[in-house]
């Protein structure tokens, strides 16, 4: 078995891990047992952003799970990346809009600022910002002559925040790395991933797509000591193995790609990753889902993935820490029976409460998504689960923000 090495404290637990038989640490552990539902809150499906600009004009006439557009103001709808602040809030990301290029020119691309209320139950809208390109960074025309970003321009899926509060997210359209400032303007030019291209990239011209649309940039990890970015693809890239995914590492401080790469294997190529954050250095949180919802819902699981690739076939280790369709519920929490489950399409939103508590959210492609009530647009959730084990975090990790 394996020992990681620590300092102090660490070096006892590894040492008492390696000589006591059944005993080991959150890295070796090879199985958990089920996490528990601690708290639950909703975000109603149909919250919007006060006094904003229509939107929904693309999508049609025909109701959908009862909703019909277009709307008189900005859905808050569709997170994809949180981030954890220091009062209790979270920063929210909204992602393209309504599920494509073509039908989300006017949504807004914005991160919302939350703030759930687990005794009643409720989630707070406490504003945002809007993200923008003023100083014309793009090098591509955009949808807006006042170069506000739409869902035409980027689907934005991954976000992570540095110490000087600036945004790093990533998109799946080209895929690109996006860099804003804590207002939400945009700082440098669009950053390609090397040899990648996306059917919607603007600039590859007649260079053919290898990587199908809304598979770039799912999840995007920071490393603990926050110089590295490790953004991770949601597709397969033409020519790789079925359900490989494709995870590079990026250098902030050389704004560049280091050709550093591991591959997160998927259990089925049909499968799609929805998230991934930093544990440590070398491990990371991975949501993985299937394609269901509800009655068909399957696989929502989270996966602690290892970049030491134990097994040396050049693949991240994953271990289970937490299946979302069966997690344990005895005190009832929610209203919910003994066993909750988190049946939704799309799942794409962890973050790290403490070493053993993790909230997880899902995105609800407002208004097409209707895991949780047949017919019933679904609301955003706001989970906190507990897991069987510490994951034995790195603190960095445990006090970012």
């Amino acid at each position: 078995m394996g020992v990681i090495k620590r300092v102090g404290v660490g070096v006892a637990v590894a040492t008492l891990a390696m000589a006591m038989p059944g005993v080991a640490s959150a890295a070796d552990r090879s199985t958990w047992d089920r996490a528990e539902l601690l708290r639950f809150a909703a975000l109603p499906a149909q919250t919007y952003v006060p006094g904003s600009e229509p939107a929904g004009s693309l999508l049609g006439t025909a109701p959908v799970n009862g909703i019909t557009a277009p709307f008189a103001d900005q859905p808050v709808q569709g997170f994809s990346g949180v981030l954890r602040n220091s009062d209790g809030t979270f920063d929210v990301l909204s992602d393209n809009g309504f599920g494509n290029k073509a039908n989300s020119a006017d949504f807004l691309l914005r991160i919302q600022r939350v703030g759930p209320n687990f005794g009643p139950g409720t989630v707070d809208l406490l504003g945002g910002i809007n993200l923008t390109d003023p100083d014309s960074k793009v090098p591509f025309p955009l949808t807006r002559p006042d170069r506000a970003l739409t869902g035409a321009d980027f689907d934005i899926e991954s976000i992570t925040r540095t110490a000087d509060g600036t945004y790093w997210i990533g998109d799946e359209f080209g895929p690109y790395l996006l860099h804003f400032d804590r207002a939400g303007r945009l700082l440098q030019a669009p950053v390609p991933l090397p040899g990648i291209f996306a059917p919607e990239n603007p600039g590859r011209g007649d260079t053919p797509a290898n990587l199908n649309s809304s598979k770039g940039f799912e999840g995007m990890a920071q490393s603990p000591d926050g110089r590295t970015l490790y953004p991770l693809l949601e597709g397969t890239v033409a020519g790789d193995a079925a359900g490989a995914l494709r995870f590079n590492e990026f250098d902030i401080a050389a704004n560049a790609y280091t050709g550093r790469r591991w591959t997160y294997l998927l259990d089925a190529p049909a499968n799609a990753i929805g998230d991934a954050i930093a544990v440590d250095k070398d491990r990371f949180l991975v949501i993985e889902r299937d394609n269901g919802e509800g009655a068909t819902a399957k696989t929502k699981k989270i996966y602690l993935a290892d970049r030491r690739d134990r097994n040396r076939d050049g693949r991240l280790d994953k271990t289970l820490v937490a299946d979302l369709m069966d997690i344990a519920n005895p005190k009832r929490v929610g209203g919910f029976g003994p066993r909750f489950t988190f049946p939704f399409q799309t799942i794409e939103d962890v973050v790290i409460l403490d070493d053993r508590t993790l909230a997880v959210l899902n995105d609800n492609n407002f208004p097409s998504s209707a895991g949780r009530t047949p017919g019933r647009p679904d609301d955003n959730e706001f989970i906190v689960i507990k897991l069987d084990h510490d994951l034995d975090a790195d603190k960095r990790v445990l006090r970012r923000y």
